[in-house]
């Protein structure tokens, strides 16, 4: 663990302090990532934030270092710390290179994995953060996440090119055709329904390994196949 990292008390700072039973104080809200509109309220002196499960904000991401940030109590303050971390924290964009005394409204990005918004005493909370989609990808990272869940382990890239062709045709019928030359483009002809069936098939079977209430890959006979987000 840090040194440092828990059980630090400011000269500021009231040992004594006890959050009150109904909590009127600072919240933080993810805004960005997994689990999205989820709050922490901010009762303790310190609050560190990082990828080690022992952090009182888990932020289970490669990005994140174990551990990350930490913000403390000083007075009626909450003042945030870069706990130098290999893939930095940002406030309202900027990076932190010194402690930042937070402010309403401020938006911390971690690692530009997640983003946390800062609400603060008195505030008024936005009532509903826009609800994570049943169906989310990273074409950059080719990360998949389904009710908000990543999918773990990895497609493969056969699947995350079939997924991603189909996610971004926008519900529209994707042909055999099309998908023999987005998977196979090296390939001049005699790829096989059956191949294509195939990845078709394990695709299906990953995605439903997280919902398996929803049909995400509809077949279209005699077309192709269409992605169907309720």
């Amino acid at each position: 663990m840090v040194p440092g990292v828990r059980g630090l008390a400011s000269s500021n700072m009231s040992e004594d302090y006890e959050p009150p039973a109904h909590w009127e104080g600072p919240i933080l809200i993810l805004t960005e990532g997994p689990e999205r509109g989820k709050r922490w309220e901010l009762k303790q002196e310190v609050i560190t934030i990082g990828r080690h499960e022992s952090c009182d904000i888990p932020l289970f991401d490669r990005r994140v270092s174990r551990f990350h940030a930490r913000i403390t109590r000083q007075g009626k303050d909450f003042v945030l710390e870069d706990l130098g971390s290999k893939n930095g924290t940002f406030v309202n964009g900027i990076p932190l290179s010194a402690p930042h005394t937070l402010r309403d409204g401020d938006e911390i990005a971690i690692a530009f994995a997640f983003k946390l918004l800062f609400v603060d005493a008195g505030a008024t909370a936005p009532v509903t953060i826009e609800s994570e989609p049943l169906l989310r990808l990273d074409k950059v990272s080719r990360k998949v996440w389904v009710k908000g869940k990543e999918l773990t382990p990895p497609l493969s890239p056969l699947q995350f090119r079939l997924l991603e062709l189909l996610y971004d045709a926008s519900g529209r019928v994707v042909t055999r055709e099309e998908i023999a030359q987005t998977l196979w483009p090296e390939a001049r002809g005699g790829i096989t329904d059956q191949a294509i069936d195939a990845v078709v098939h394990r695709l299906r079977e990953r995605l439903a390994s997280l919902d398996p209430d929803t049909k995400f890959i509809e077949t279209v006979r005699g077309h192709g196949f269409r992605l169907s987000i309720p």
